[in-house]
């Protein structure tokens, strides 16, 4: 599967929901990565720090999904977390040492969108004149 395929759509979603016991905070972004043992070292990281309730993060739109304790980190902490394991996320570039380090297939494209809307461009054959 080729990466060039994805949208190159970059939102950020955030949603805030109080309770007594933590401030749950919800946020969705793009991730660069390739395959499902990126998402393993993507997701171990993001969810290695405090306050990170879950993170998921999906192979075929590149967009990661964390909720956190907003009263125990920030958004930025695990951005970090995630590009010092050699990933880019929306805010941060991977660090470039552990990206050298990534198994071959992990190796991803930097120019890479980050597909948020799960739509993959060029998809529409419709302009195509195919005989």
């Amino acid at each position: 599967m080729s990466c060039k395929h994805d949208a190159k759509t970059k939102m950020e979603t955030v949603e805030h929901v109080q309770s007594d016991e933590l401030s749950r905070v919800e946020t969705a972004f793009g991730v660069r990565g390739n395959c499902v043992m990126c998402k393993q070292t993507i997701e171990k990281a993001a969810n290695g720090v405090e306050g990170v309730i879950t993170a998921t993060w999906d192979v075929n739109r590149k967009a990661m999904t964390v909720v956190f304790d907003g009263s125990k980190t920030d958004e930025m902490a695990f951005h970090n977390a995630i590009a010092a394991s050699g990933y880019d996320t929306e805010r941060v570039a991977g660090n470039e040492e552990a990206y050298k380090n990534l198994p071959e297939c992990c190796q991803y494209d930097h120019a890479m969108a980050m597909n948020q809307s799960g739509q993959v461009e060029g998809d529409n054959h419709a302009e195509h004149n195919h005989e």
